[in-house]
């Protein structure tokens, strides 16, 4: 019989064993510096634990956790102003204003864990399920009881070991999908790109451009984002404040902890028109794959100057400009994603009710409080 894996569980960076980034190689966001951002500038309802998986004594992986605290958003999002949202938002403040989350609720796909190739998957998952039972303890004691446990998020082929962990009593669920951009080898540079597209997205792809003349993008450095936190937050907060739904809205030196830490493997573009900054996005080069991260923009002039669209665009052409193999575009905006030439993925997630009852009818309430987002697939290529 396999010896089944032990677990510790820290709240520090700063405790954490000092092999644990040979376990973060291929993923920035389980590494101790991306852990030591969440920890300097996490959302101000977010509290983050870092769990060891240890086998014989040795370090075998690594897991990070959320708990989110629901009661200290002012709002989830002001965008759906109707019956629905009330009965949403009271359900929520009342039945499930706990989430408990092993992975990141900040970002889309799977940077729960990653463990060493000798380990075994449903032994991870089986420390994981006793690692969620500890903190749910801890944060009892701290008077929060945990409403819902979460593992999330995981493509289709990554869910077959959940069942034979002894997941069978949660709710598999799955939301909007990842929207991810694959790079053919033999694009090297933006033209080849615009080259694959067809008539009608090429003529898309220069409206777009030529709406954005005047517009200056500039790369900006820490001191920068420093000079112009204030409006960077402001950009950010409109955006945020008027998507469907929010669990956690980002602190202002959320953008500065980042530069600081991870450097020149963050990228922040601001956008200027006359000398006033209109929008931003922000990107992280992660191993061969570039990570799209938050963005904001002046409504007004986005509309004018197809702003986001631009945005996305500059994306494509710097990964494919430095030889990345993919861009995770990440969910939202999905219509506008594909007419670039992104592709869905679907995510699933593992959720439990901690109360019996209220679990029994888990299953038709998130579904009426996460309907499915109906769009249509674009082909933008040859």
């Amino acid at each position: 019989m396999k010896t089944p894996l032990s677990i510790e569980i820290y709240s520090s960076v700063s405790e954490l064993p000092e092999n644990w980034n040979d376990f973060a190689i291929e993923n920035i966001f389980l590494s101790k510096e991306y852990l030591e951002i969440l920890e300097k500038s996490a959302p101000i309802n977010m509290f983050c634990h870092f769990i060891g998986l240890f086998k014989e004594g040795e370090l075998a992986g690594i897991t990070l956790s959320q708990f989110l605290d629901l009661n200290k958003l002012e709002s989830f999002g002001e965008r759906d102003k109707c019956l629905k949202n009330a009965i949403r938002n009271t359900f929520l403040k009342n039945l499930c204003s706990h989430i408990l989350i092993i992975g990141n609720n900040m970002l889309t796909g799977q940077n729960a864990f990653a463990f060493s190739d000798k380990t075994d998957e449903v032994q991870v998952l089986q420390a994981l399920k006793t690692a969620s039972e500890k903190l749910k303890s801890i944060f009892k004691r701290k008077g929060l009881k945990v409403h819902i446990t979460t593992f999330k998020d995981f493509p289709l082929e990554e869910t077959t070991a959940f069942p034979k962990a002894g997941f069978q009593n949660y709710f598999q669920f799955s939301t909007q999908p990842n929207m991810l951009f694959d790079i053919p080898n033999h694009w090297k540079q933006e033209q080849d790109y615009i080259d694959a597209l067809t008539k009608k997205y090429r003529d898309q792809y220069k409206r777009a451009r030529k709406k954005a003349e005047g517009v200056e993008k500039r790369k900006m450095e820490l001191e920068d984002i420093i000079k112009y936190e204030q409006t960077i937050y402001d950009l950010y907060f409109h955006v945020a404040k008027n998507a469907h739904f929010n669990t956690f809205f980002l602190t202002k030196n959320h953008f500065r902890i980042f530069k600081e830490l991870l450097k020149d493997k963050f990228l922040f573009y601001g956008y200027f028109l006359d000398e006033k900054l209109i929008g931003f996005n922000t990107i992280i080069k992660n191993g061969e794959v570039m990570d799209t991260y938050f963005l904001g923009y002046d409504d007004s002039i986005q509309r004018e100057k197809m702003l986001y669209l631009n945005m996305l665009y500059d994306m494509v052409a710097y990964s494919i400009n430095q030889g990345f193999k993919e861009i995770i575009f990440a969910r939202t905006a999905l219509e506008i994603k594909s007419s670039i030439g992104a592709k869905p993925q679907e995510m699933y997630g593992f959720a439990q009710h901690s109360n019996p009852i209220a679990d029994l009818a888990f299953e038709k309430v998130f579904c009426y409080l996460e309907p499915k987002v109906e769009w249509k697939e674009r082909n933008p290529f040859k």
